[in-house]
């Protein structure tokens, strides 16, 4: 068997090795646990490549001989701003660099295992926690094993091409990249005398496992949502979107977390302005780290300043995601969070579920009606009836029911200030409190916000109905972060009307729509399709239309292919035949 193993010529990039070299356990785990191999795997052209390559793709001549498939896997890695600096290659000097640089012998999670094989030294380093232990182990054993005969002078290479079991082993001459690898999971394997090491994958995250989102439950449809590991989520996806189209770039931001952040998009649908638009955003910023992982980098990429309204939409639904892009959106996944970023985002989008597309058309029309209604209510709802009540000169004369008998001691206004306080302190509450309690919880918030606050005097009838009204609209628009955002515009329409009347309910909404028109999504106008008015878009927005009848994407993101299922006449006959 040595004497077929000597026969083959040495690769560069990732090392190949014999079937018979890998125990079927090994192989089983590394292709069932898509946590422990390919973490950092990126799809370009259809096939699987390794993002560490394009790190170090400048490195050499030999890794520009790679195939064109190599080539166009290339990717940047944005935190390789510090100039290259070659590893050491004493393995004595190693050992220094790696207390004074990462903090070896101080750290407890930081493993080094030195071995000598043959006449050889070697080290290798690993970060305990992140990686897969089995494959640790088979790495040692096949090593350990090794006679100094059965090693070549040059015995990197030698463990390179033949004796590492791992599916992904490649070439780092970089010691901040190497580094930057075993940060990330990986396993480094240093030899005495070597100015290359061996950069193995190994990786295995803690993760949880796979949840319905508790923000977008439905009653049909699939109960798996993300998590927090990105090889699971970009699969979840992957798994819906069976497309050799579907590209996922990798990108790193932090200079500290050098988080890991994909793009995903398909790439014969996307508008590539928008692409690069995007992909510049995230290359340019400079931050140390992202430890919030998604809302850092949307603040950093989306610069709204105090603007409330949410500029991306947030799912943890795979096929909320996938949907989107067959849109022609893009998704932006951040390691170490289960939310997942689609934009261009406008104020429609953020008021759709994806519970309306799983019933049919006419239910899914009544239900999105239902829901913008909800919207509506708890924007508007509470201060037309303050208007309406304290200015009575404009209500009409069929809502001359409105109003209480007795406004009580205290104003109306400050009513619903403090409601609306006491409805976040019990929903900020409702997070905070253990399941256990939860119910113990509710009965002491409908206790204060119900029946005895109006028997002592607080509030009055009428203002706790219409402030329920609105708390339950704003419960059910689709995104959390637009609900807050209506809040505050509620919150100020209260305080204007109170103090200018009819003035107070107009000059602000027209302010906040004239600058929402002005606002933009990534290029896109953020009040489309009312603004700039688009009568087909905004019909299949009202209507949740029948799915062979919604043959064209959304305009607002200028796709490459804007027919999502070009048919023939022949077959639109069926179609309408059928229907």
């Amino acid at each position: 068997m040595m004497k077929d193993q000597d026969q083959q010529q040495p690769t560069e990039g990732h090392s190949s090795f014999h079937p018979s070299q890998l125990s079927s356990q090994s192989i089983e785990e590394q292709e069932l646990d898509p946590s422990r191999s390919g973490y950092r795997n990126i799809v370009e052209k259809g096939v699987w490549l390794s993002p560490e390559k394009g790190q170090a793709g400048e490195q050499g001549d030999q890794e520009k001989q790679q195939g064109s498939q190599q080539k166009q896997g290339q990717q940047k890695d944005q935190m390789q701003t510090a100039p290259k600096e070659p590893i050491p290659t004493s393995l004595d000097e190693i050992l220094q660099r790696l207390e004074a640089d990462i903090g070896y012998k101080t750290s407890f999670d930081i493993a080094v295992r030195e071995m000598k094989i043959g006449h050889t030294r070697i080290a290798m380093l690993s970060m305990s926690g992140l990686v897969n232990s089995s494959i640790m182990l088979e790495v040692l054993k096949r090593l350990s094993f090794l006679q100094a005969h059965q090693i070549a002078a040059d015995a990197l290479e030698s463990f390179f091409t033949y004796y590492i079991p791992s599916a992904q082993v490649r070439k780092e001459d970089d010691w901040h990249l190497i580094l930057a690898s075993v940060m990330g999971g990986e396993c480094a394997l240093f030899v005495d005398g070597e100015p290359v090491a061996l950069a193995i994958e190994v990786r295995n995250f803690p993760a949880r496992g796979l949840e319905e989102p508790s923000l977008e439950k439905v009653v049909r449809g699939s109960r798996d949502g993300f998590n927090e590991t990105l090889m699971v989520n970009v699969s979840l996806v992957r798994r819906r979107l069976k497309d050799p189209k579907l590209r996922y770039e990798l990108l790193r931001v932090g200079a500290r977390t050098k988080t890991d952040v994909c793009i995903a998009y398909i790439d014969d649908i996307v508008d590539k302005q928008l692409l690069q638009e995007v992909k510049r955003k995230i290359e340019m910023i400079k931050i140390d780290g992202l430890p919030l992982a998604d809302k850092q980098l949307e603040e950093a990429t989306i610069k709204r300043g105090w603007n409330p309204f949410p500029l991306v939409r947030y799912s943890e639904r795979p096929d909320t995601v996938s949907s989107h892009l067959l849109e022609g959106a893009i998704a932006i996944f951040v390691d170490t969070s289960p939310s997942v970023m689609t934009l261009p985002a406008t104020y429609a989008d953020l008021m759709q579920h994806v519970e309306e597309n799983r019933q049919t058309p006419l239910v899914g029309s009544y239900l999105r009606w239902v829901r913008f209604l909800g919207i509506i209510s708890s924007l508007l709802l509470l201060p037309l009836w303050l208007l309406f009540v304290q200015f009575p000169e404009y209500r009409p004369e069929f809502l001359n029911f409105l109003g209480p008998k007795e406004t009580g001691a205290i104003p109306l206004v400050l009513q619903f200030l403090i409601a609306e306080i006491g409805v976040d302190l019990m929903r900020m509450a409702s997070v905070h409190t253990p399941t256990s309690l939860a119910t113990a919880m509710s009965l002491v918030a409908a206790i204060l916000i119900g029946d005895i606050a109006v028997q002592t005097g607080v509030f009055v009838n009428e203002v706790i109905l219409y402030m329920a009204v609105a708390a339950v609209g704003m419960f059910a628009t689709p995104s959390y972060e637009l609900g807050l955002a209506n809040r505050l515009v509620r919150l100020l329409l209260i305080i204007t009307v109170t103090a200018f009347g009819l003035a107070g309910l107009i000059i602000p909404a027209t302010v906040i729509t004239v600058a929402l028109a002005m606002e933009r999504s990534v290029n896109r106008p953020y009040l489309w399709p009312l603004i700039p008015f688009d009568l087909k878009s905004a019909i299949n927005i009202l209507i949740r239309k029948p799915v062979l009848y919604n043959r064209t994407r959304p305009n607002i993101m200028k796709p490459q292919q804007s027919e999502r299922m070009p048919i023939d006449d022949e077959q639109k006959q069926d179609n309408d035949g059928t229907n």
